[in-house]
Parts: structure tokens; C-alpha cells; sequence
């Protein structure tokens, strides 16, 4: 079971398949194996990293709140790129695996080959919407605090059974679910990389997110999969795993 130190903090990855490298990442109170359909069809063609997020999984859960933050997810995400020797991938996530994944191309541009982002919102530029954003996720890290897997989303990607502990999932929702800034919606103009969009019809809060990037990010595919709610890939996933292998064939070399 691979794991790398990042100063003292252990995060998991596995590594499945052969060719182009894709670096998946999963959403809030979910693990990499919610990519188990993706990974079943695609990694007879694609190098499929994924890995679970601090506070997550099979990842450590660092009971200091210091060792959780934006910066340090994306740097997770680039050592374990680099250990897989992987200079340059497709950077793909969900919902906060997916706003990571744009944060990651922010900071690295020269390691994003392209980006898929499924059921992802990119943020607020209204220092009062990021507030009302910011009390959401104090009162979901509050809610797991007080009741455990009780308050756990019942979205198709979320099972308490694939953590180890949910003590890294209130210091993920106080210190990585927030918004401290409007540099991820503010960039989306800049992307000059292939982008695929997914969202889940049913998926009402993400969609005008969704809808925004598709218009920000020039020459971005969106596509809305019916009778699918915040895990569109696990809802209908022989569709996804269809607009995904389309999607990455079409990357130019």
C-alpha cells in the first residue's frame, strides 16, 4: 500500500493501468474509491492516480488544525506526482477534489495537461458570498464533531466505513472546505488547457457554478447527465466513463 511522508503526514495513493497519467481526486468525506467505476474501465488505457486527501481515508488525520489548508492539498497532490515520477498529467476531481484540481493548475500550470471537473463549483469573488460559504462548512464540521457519521452527507461517494477515523474530516471542513480568496474563479479566464465539465442534473446547488466555468474557461465541454445527483460518476457511471474516454482521447499529445 503506497504512501508518501509529506513532513510527518502519510497520504495514501494507489496507481492502476498503463499510459497517459490522470490524477484523480475525490470530494469531501469521500476516498479514492469512489473512482473504483473509472478506474474498472479505463485503466486498460490510462495511468489512473488517485489518492485521499488529508483527513481522509486512508491518509493521515493530523489532530493539529495547522496541518490542514489549501496549500498543503496541492502540494500533496504534486508529491505524489512525484512519486510516481509523473512530471505532467490530466488533473480530474470532484466537487472539493475538483476546486483542488483547479487550485493545483493555478500554482503548477506546467503539471496540468488538462482538467476534469465533475459537480465543482470555482469559488466566490463576493467576499460576502465566501462568507456565507465559509458558515456552511463550519456547520458541517461542527454537525460531524457532534454526531459522527450521523451528519455525514448521504451522497453516493460519502461512506464513514472507508475512513479510518472522522477526526480529520471536521479540520478538513474548518480548514480545507473554506474559501479564503477569489483566485480559483478569477483565473478561469486564463485556462488555456482541455477542460471537461460533468454535472449531475440533479445536482441543483453546483450547477450555475458549473454553467459560469463553462462560459469562463474558453473552449470547455459541459456536459449535464440526467438522473444523477453530486456523484454523477458513480450515479450513471457507464455515461461518465463514456464522455471521459472521449475527452481523453481528444487530448492532443
Amino acid at each position: 500500500m503506497p504512501f508518501i511522508d509529506r513532513e510527518g503526514v502519510r497520504i495514501h495513493y494507489t496507481v492502476e493501468g498503463d499510459g497517459p497519467p490522470v490524477l484523480l481526486t475525490h470530494g469531501f468525506c469521500a476516498t479514492s474509491l469512489m473512482w473504483d467505476a473509472q478506474v474498472a474501465v479505463l485503466a486498460d488505457r490510462y495511468r489512473l492516480i488517485r489518492w485521499d486527501m488529508r483527513g481522509h481515508g486512508r491518509s493521515d488525520s493530523p489532530k493539529d488544525p495547522a496541518l490542514y489548508s489549501h496549500g498543503l492539498t496541492i502540494g500533496d497532490m504534486a508529491g505524489v506526482l512525484d512519486a510516481c515520477d509523473i512530471p505532467r498529467a490530466v488533473i480530474g476531481g470532484l466537487s472539493l477534489g475538483g476546486f483542488m484540481s483547479m487550485l493545483f493548475r493555478l500554482h503548477h500550470p506546467d503539471r496540468a495537461r488538462a482538467l476534469i471537473l465533475m459537480d465543482t463549483g470555482p469559488g466566490y469573488r463576493s467576499a460576502q458570498a465566501r462568507a456565507s460559504w465559509n458558515d456552511y462548512a463550519q456547520r458541517q464540521a461542527a454537525a460531524i464533531e457532534a454526531r459522527g457519521e450521523k451528519a455525514l452527507s448521504t451522497s453516493a461517494e460519502v461512506n464513514a466505513l472507508n475512513h479510518r477515523t472522522l477526526d480529520g474530516l471536521i479540520q478538513v471542513g474548518r480548514r480545507m472546505l473554506i474559501q479564503t480568496d477569489s483566485d480559483v474563479i478569477d483565473s478561469l479566464v486564463e485556462i488555456d488547457i482541455p477542460v471537461l465539465l460533468i454535472a449531475g442534473a440533479d445536482d441543483k446547488p453546483f450547477l450555475d457554478g458549473m454553467s459560469h466555468m463553462s462560459k469562463k474557461i474558453r473552449g470547455s465541454r459541459y456536459e449535464v447527465v440526467e438522473r444523477a445527483g453530486h456523484a454523477v460518476n458513480i450515479d450513471q457511471p457507464a455515461r461518465v466513463n463514456r464522455l471521459l474516454a472521449d475527452f481523453l482521447a481528444g487530448i492532443p499529445a
